[in-house]
């Protein structure tokens, strides 16, 4: 029973269910923005005031696919901002964690292969090279 105590209250399974209910609560937000604003300022243009009322009719079959378009929307407006908020930031984040370690080598002026910055000699060519200041 322990060990379920420690797995229920370890920081990574916490953080997970808060991105969860913040991500519901989230998609409910984009969701209503969507239904509130974007769909009646696209109906001025198309005259439909919303597209959740729309469908067609097959042997009395309702297809409701002003439904799909909200929901299409939402999912365009959602994918949108979490690419420009959030995956971009981390991606330029982590570029930098990556040059930041590619700065730690240098090309031997002899053969050309990666060495120390501070090596004095080749490992590979063996020759002797001026260390940089790093």
């Amino acid at each position: 029973m322990q060990g379920f105590k420690k797995f229920l209250l370890q920081g990574n399974l916490v953080q997970l269910a808060v991105a969860v209910v913040i991500g519901s609560v989230f998609a409910n937000l984009i969701t209503a923005f969507t239904e509130g604003f974007i769909t009646p300022l696209l109906g001025i243009f198309g005259g439909v005031p919303t597209f959740g009322e729309l469908y067609f009719e097959i042997n009395g079959s309702r297809f409701m696919y002003g439904a799909f378009v909200d929901a299409l929307i939402s999912f365009l407006i959602t994918a949108a901002v979490l690419y420009f908020l959030v995956v971009l930031p981390v991606a330029k984040v982590v570029e930098r964690f990556v040059e930041a370690e590619e700065a730690t080598t240098r090309a031997c002026p002899h053969c050309f292969s990666d060495i120390d910055k501070k090596a004095t000699r080749c490992p590979n060519c063996t020759s002797e090279v001026v260390p940089e200041t790093v």
